[in-house]
């Protein structure tokens, strides 16, 4: 009923940029918090960035002063904006939303399929 739909990775350098999206859409009625996380090869899924549903970020202090996080409620969209980039950022990043589909009474966690940032000269 909920897809979320990544884009925007790629192959960047080390002090290059990348800006990351991910559209929600389904039945919709009510996004609350939104966020990113990645997952290295052989390492566990961590958070990045998250957003309240009033706009407040939250970051983890690897990518403090790095990253930006944001999100436009009348596209349903989150985004990650990646500057200063490092190898140590190479991972899959996921999106998640929490989304209360209509007639629902609860919000349910709702993951992207993923898209893959390499970081290497």
């Amino acid at each position: 009923q909920v897809q979320l739909v990544e884009s925007g990775g790629g192959l960047v350098q080390p002090g290059g940029s990348l800006r990351l999206s991910c559209a929600a859409s389904g039945a919709i009625f009510e996004i609350n918090a939104m966020g990113w996380y990645r997952q290295a090869p052989g390492k566990q899924r961590e958070v990045v960035a998250t957003i309240t549903s009033g706009g407040s970020p939250n970051y983890a202090d690897s990518v403090k002063g790095r990253f930006t996080i944001s999100r436009d409620d009348a596209k349903n969209t989150v985004y990650l904006q990646m500057n200063s980039l490092k190898p140590e950022d190479t991972a899959v990043y996921y999106c998640n939303s929490a989304v209360r589909t209509s007639g629902a009474f609860y919000y349910y966690n709702h993951w992207g399929q993923g898209t893959q940032v390499t970081v290497s000269s």
